[in-house]
């Protein structure tokens, strides 16, 4: 197996949109948003290849559909994972998620997800979040989801993108994910900033790890 942390075509777009999105923006003008809540976002664009020996793309078809094994394929960082509806190659699917990096951050995730396949060794899926919240004092009796106000904004949206070949013996498979996140309170910058600029690339690192590591099984 091989990683590389960035994918090749993407490099020119990395470049592109960190020129954009160093430091945070905002809507210019909210006057014609009376009842919403204006938020500073800032977007983080990972991306990552590698090479699973001897695997196949009907093995990592069956690999990605497998929501129940989630828990076991990407621990410790999934803690629960299921399909909540499925239909051919379109599910809905929810997932309970573990951060550490300096912090630990326990988040409730909802995503809708579509498969497609080019012929029998090529393919690709898009997930998008649906419903992304913090949770609090997660795994005891005062577990609680926390509110807008409340969230530290360490993920507020994420959308995933796959896409792999079998060839050469094995399966090419290429990961990119947009990551959203929310203003970070103030005060808490020392602690939060290193989160949410670290963990995209390490969580993609993990990902990718993990299913190649789960393709042998």
């Amino acid at each position: 197996m091989w990683l590389n942390s960035t994918g090749p075509h993407l490099l020119s777009l990395l470049n592109i949109m960190r020129q954009k999105n160093d430091g945070e923006s905002s809507p210019s003008n909210g006057s014609n948003l009376p009842q919403a809540e204006i938020y500073k976002v800032r977007s983080f664009i990972t991306g990552g290849t590698a090479f699973a020996p001897g695997a196949t793309a009907a093995e990592f078809e069956r690999v990605m559909k497998d929501f129940s094994a989630y828990p076991q394929y990407f621990s410790p960082q999934v803690l629960q994972a299921k399909a909540l509806v499925q239909q051919g190659d379109h599910l809905q699917a929810s997932m309970r998620v573990r951060q550490r990096h300096i912090l630990t951050v326990v988040m409730d995730t909802a995503y809708d997800i579509t498969h497609a396949h080019l012929d029998k060794k090529h393919g690709y899926s898009a997930s998008q979040s649906t419903h992304i919240s913090e949770i609090n004092n997660p795994g005891t009796p005062k577990e609680r989801v926390l509110n807008s106000s409340e969230e530290h904004g360490f993920l507020w949206r994420q959308n995933t993108y796959w896409s792999y070949e079998e060839r050469d013996g094995g399966l090419y498979m290429q990961i990119e994910s947009v990551s959203l996140t929310r203003s970070i309170p103030r005060g808490l910058g020392w602690a939060v900033r290193p989160f949410v600029e670290s963990v995209p690339r390490e969580s993609l690192e993990f990902t990718l790890r993990s299913t190649c590591n789960a393709l042998r099984k």
